[in-house]
């Protein structure tokens, strides 16, 4: 995982502020982590020194995951991660999300790439507020992260803050930004199998979005075959059939945000009260 590959390593930067080795200051140009040379192999380090570094680097973010899910719950805010591989069509996704809620609720989004804010310029042209996040060789976001670009963003309560994880169906699974859910974008493009490739991904998920269907005229993708080897992964798995481009089985997933919203607003109020 993480600990061997040396993601994390090094510098991040976030739009306003830049993290360096743990630190946090002032840096014009964004967050950028994840710097430092990518290792295959950790030489020297024995099994179970590795477990515990590991152990530790989760140990870490799950304490940050918990301020986070804290700071969620205090402010109604529901928040969801969004992950897949590069190519899924979540960008587009998100444009198209958007653009459909847009005046409906307060939202916003953190965007996480390796490189360039190309992304999250898409994403402000809708009139959202946007923080990207580049991680540089690193292959995920982390609740540290989320958390300083949340300081940055000053959504207002009873909102929606979708995550744009980096494109990549592996370290994400473990990582616990503090969200109320994974969400899982698969493209149609990608083929049935990959469910049974990434099973931990499919597994940390509740919801999988089948993204692309527009194009199942084109391709030899079995739904059918592909929904079943996810189950066989997570049998609580959600999964709602989508094409960002065209729009069909949109108002599906945006009346599953919006329910989201509505729960996460009234937990406010009953913590409020209670």
């Amino acid at each position: 995982m993480c600990s061997v590959c040396g993601c994390g390593q090094g510098e991040t930067k976030i739009e306003g502020h830049e993290h360096a080795h743990g630190q946090y200051h002032e840096h014009h140009g964004g967050h950028h982590y994840g710097l430092g040379a990518a290792h295959a192999h950790a030489p020297g380090l024995s099994q179970a020194r590795m477990v515990q570094i590991e152990q530790d680097i989760l140990g870490k973010n799950n304490a940050y995951a918990a301020e986070n899910r804290r700071y969620f719950a205090q402010h109604g805010l529901f928040a969801v991660n969004l992950v897949s591989s590069p190519g899924s069509g979540k960008t587009t996704l998100l444009v198209k999300s958007i653009t459909a809620l847009a005046g409906q609720l307060p939202l916003a989004v953190v965007e996480g790439d390796q490189q360039t804010s190309m992304d999250a310029d898409r994403i402000r042209a809708t009139g959202a507020a946007a923080i990207q996040v580049n991680t540089g060789r690193g292959c995920h976001l982390d609740a540290h992260m989320v958390g300083h670009a949340l300081e940055q963003l000053n959504l207002a309560d009873d909102g929606l803050l979708m995550i744009e994880n980096v494109g990549n169906l592996v370290c994400p699974a473990g990582f616990d930004l503090g969200e109320a859910h994974k969400v899982v974008i698969l493209s149609v493009t990608e083929g049935e199998d990959k469910p049974l490739k990434y099973p931990d991904m499919f597994h940390a998920a509740d919801l999988m979005l089948l993204n692309k269907i527009d194009l199942l005229p084109y391709l030899s993708f079995d739904v059918e075959r592909c929904i079943d080897y996810a189950r066989r992964i997570n049998p609580k798995l959600e999964v709602l059939q989508v094409s960002a481009t065209t729009g069909v089985g949109m108002e599906r997933w945006l009346a599953w945000l919006a329910e989201g919203v509505k729960n996460s607003a009234a937990g406010r109020v009953a913590g409020a009260e209670g």
